[in-house]
């Protein structure tokens, strides 16, 4: 074989090499990528899933799959079911591509979808304060009151566990309607009922917000879960799967599981009030800013003060866990609303000029609801805290069900706490879904009593 023969056959070789690999490449993106032009994505409102907090849209499965959808550049539609039997029959009819919520993997659904993209595992916990004589083993739950929802799993699980450990454990069904496993786990938090169990994951998600409560005893077997796609798409299956094992994608959830599981969000709800000197009735170096822009909404400067400190403890660089910045704690997305673009938002004055800014649009939607000036303060505030449109729910339920739409203290933030209840948040007059309501009415509290603190202290 000549010189120029051999040369000529191995660049025919590597020629032929470079098609082949690149058909196989191409028919593996293919079958990965081949993804359709908008993504119709089934989920359910709840607090670790998806839910809106001050006008954005928050939740460790929203997250998730908003990052799959950029990283993928899809277009894309959200389906709101009002549960998990009504978000497997949507997947089932077409109406919905993929289910970005944890769907158990159980044999009841291998014949209706595929499970895809990251497992996890949780399983129920028992839930109970913190002490030196805490319950290490399910056999001391003997003689111990336990709490839960009646007719729920917890209620089954404990029931089981009750036959498995001989009999013995008082368990307490409750049947109120504005009762739900946050509250339970509450009453354990303040010491008003002993115990109660929860899936892992709720427990975890609580424990942000109460630190006294132990949730390290599991009382069941494992539960694993994932998202879902529909049993032919096997196609979107693949491209999930591929996605969740890349190193951004697992770095990302590694992110995502502190800010919903792990940071703390206790800020969001203590009630403390400051204590000051009040030197030459000063409360804080930006005083002089809120004395300018609180003329602009007709407020005392104080009670803009009292709020800023509620807020950020007038820390300018202050992050919370959902992203709100600065002095008065703006979300980016509201800020920009407002022409003020992330790099300048610790800027004290620039960050209460479109906080103030938002109060007037909120004073705008709710003074044809609420008429009295002095009480709708009281909405303005709660809105701030969680977004107009849960107030507005709130509002609608008030009306709905005999409470008083114009009037805050036991009224609307009453119906405001119901919003926590599928039975509420999924109700016809509700647009903005689940919301954790206790947060808001202890927040407008606080300010309230902040302001009056400082009313009390500079004349």
């Amino acid at each position: 074989m000549t010189y120029l023969r051999k040369i000529c056959l191995i660049i025919l070789s590597s020629f032929l090499l470079i098609i082949n690999n690149s058909c196989e490449n191409r028919s593996r993106n293919e079958l990965i990528y081949n993804l359709p032009d908008t993504l119709k994505i089934g989920t359910l409102y709840s607090p670790t899933s998806f839910f809106i907090f001050r006008g954005d849209t928050l939740g460790y499965e929203y997250e998730r799959i908003h990052n799959f959808i950029v990283d993928k550049k899809l277009n894309y539609q959200f389906h709101i079911a009002r549960n998990m039997t009504e978000m497997i029959e949507m997947l089932d009819s077409g109406k919905i591509d993929i289910i970005a919520y944890e769907v158990p993997i159980i044999n009841e659904y291998k014949n209706k979808l595929i499970n895809c993209g990251t497992e996890t595992i949780t399983t129920q916990v028992l839930v109970q304060p913190k002490s030196n004589s805490m319950i290490t083993d399910v056999t001391q739950l003997i003689g111990k009151d336990i709490y839960v929802e009646q007719n729920s799993k917890y209620e089954i699980r404990l029931k089981n566990l009750d036959n498995e450990v001989g009999g013995g454990i008082n368990i307490h069904s409750i049947t109120q309607d504005s009762i739900i496993t946050e509250d339970l786990i509450k009453m354990v938090a303040n010491k008003q009922i002993p115990l109660t169990i929860v899936d892992s994951d709720i427990a975890k998600l609580n424990q942000t917000y109460y630190k006294n409560i132990d949730i390290s005893l599991p009382i069941s077997f494992e539960q694993r879960a994932s998202w879902a796609v529909n049993k032919s798409n096997t196609q979107l299956a693949d491209s999930i799967n591929s996605w969740a094992k890349t190193s951004k994608t697992l770095t990302d959830n590694k992110r995502l599981l502190k800010r919903y599981f792990e940071l703390s969000k206790n800020s969001d709800i203590e009630t403390e009030l400051p204590k000051f000197k009040f030197i030459n009735g000063i409360i804080s170096p930006y005083d002089n800013i809120f004395k300018k822009y609180a003329k602009e909404i007709n407020w005392d400067w104080k009670l803009l003060a009292a709020q800023a400190w509620s807020e950020s403890h007038f820390d300018t660089t202050a992050v919370s866990w959902a992203g709100a910045r600065g002095l008065m704690q703006l979300m980016p997305s509201t800020a920009r609303a407002y022409g003020l673009e992330l790099e300048h938002i610790e800027n004290p004055e620039l960050n209460v000029k479109a906080a103030v800014a938002n109060i007037k649009d909120l004073d705008e939607i709710f003074s044809k609801r609420v008429t009295d000036p002095a009480e709708r303060i009281k909405f303005i505030i709660a809105a701030y805290n969680s977004g107009a449109g849960h107030i507005l729910d709130a509002i609608a339920l008030a009306e709905k069900y005999g409470k008083n739409p114009q009037k805050w203290e036991n009224n609307v933030s009453v119906t405001l706490q119901w919003k926590s209840n599928p039975e509420y948040f999924n109700d016809v007059v509700c647009r903005n879904g689940y919301f954790r309501g206790s947060q808001t009415i202890t927040y407008v509290k606080k300010v309230e009593n902040c302001f009056n603190y400082f009313s009390s202290n500079i004349k």
